[in-house]
């Protein structure tokens, strides 16, 4: 009867880390930028075209065009205009390697045929097959890695935002963008555009991110871009951090008590003993 209960235990704590490990491995994964990760803004053709007082910190480069106009009036930040110069080359290379990662992860939630304006997402990857269009406030909330893989063109309606909560970070937010990508007037938006086609950023456009064209042109109309400051111990990276640690789910009062029950007692180090028979 005793050795039964034992199995009955291993078998039920076995299910348990079985369930863990199914949860982390639905944690999306960000894909690694290389070197691509520098620049707020990054074109392949024909041009990168500016117009007005934007302002943009981090590195500005088209590959294998080399038309980049506007700058001044527009501002480069902490960072270099490069035009058709080996370091782009190798940063859209970079960007295609990383378009490839975003675009075959894993989807967790098929979000087809929604405005993703007043939703609140926790992390995890998202799928549209459709051209979704974002209006009113995009809440994302938890510290890990955001992907939104876009069928077709991505839009935004005018004053539309994306805020985060709850440790939510811009270096987490990926926008894999099948088409070209349309951030409309005062858009306040977060994270890294990664568009096979063209990039329009319209008038007093905010971005915390990055706006990358694969093949198409940025174009830029008085806004502001910001590239994030790289994140530390990223969930779904490979490493597991405290944070993911933390997220296991705990063993349940009644799996406790069927423990005790079959004679089985935690020692000091965290492990388990058989408890003898007579034993106190």
């Amino acid at each position: 009867m005793k050795r039964a209960r034992w199995y009955l235990v291993m078998g039920a704590v076995s299910a348990l880390m079985v369930g863990a490990q199914s949860t982390l491995a639905l944690a999306s994964t960000a894909p690694g930028l290389g070197t691509a990760e520098s620049y707020a803004v990054l074109a392949g053709m024909p041009s990168i075209t500016n117009t007005g007082n934007s302002v943009i910190s981090g590195s500005v480069g088209i590959s294998p065009a080399a038309a980049v106009t506007g700058f001044p009036p527009g501002l480069v930040n902490n960072g270099t205009i490069q035009k058709g110069t080996a370091p782009a080359g190798t940063a859209k290379t970079d960007l295609t390697a990383a378009y490839g990662v975003a675009k075959s992860s894993p989807c967790n939630f098929n979000k087809t045929g929604k405005n993703l304006g007043d939703l609140t997402l926790t992390p995890g990857t998202y799928c549209q097959t459709t051209a979704p269009t974002l209006t009113g406030t995009l809440t994302l909330s938890g510290n890990g890695v955001f992907i939104f893989q876009i069928g077709s063109t991505l839009a935004t309606a005018p004053g539309s935002r994306i805020v985060l909560r709850n440790g939510a970070q811009p270096c987490n937010v990926f926008w894999q963008v099948s088409s070209s990508a349309t951030l409309n007037t005062t858009t306040t938006f977060v994270g890294t555009i990664m568009a096979l086609t063209d990039i329009r950023v319209s008038n007093g456009v905010s971005i915390a991110g990055r706006a990358l064209a694969r093949n198409g042109t940025v174009t830029l109309i008085d806004d502001r871009i910001t590239v994030p400051t790289t994140c530390p111990g990223v969930p779904g990276s490979g490493a597991v951090s405290s944070s993911t640690i933390a997220g296991l789910p705990r063993v349940p009062l009644a799996l406790a008590c069927l423990v005790a029950g079959a004679g089985l007692v935690i020692g000091s180090t965290g492990g388990m003993r058989r408890r003898r028979v007579g034993q106190r």
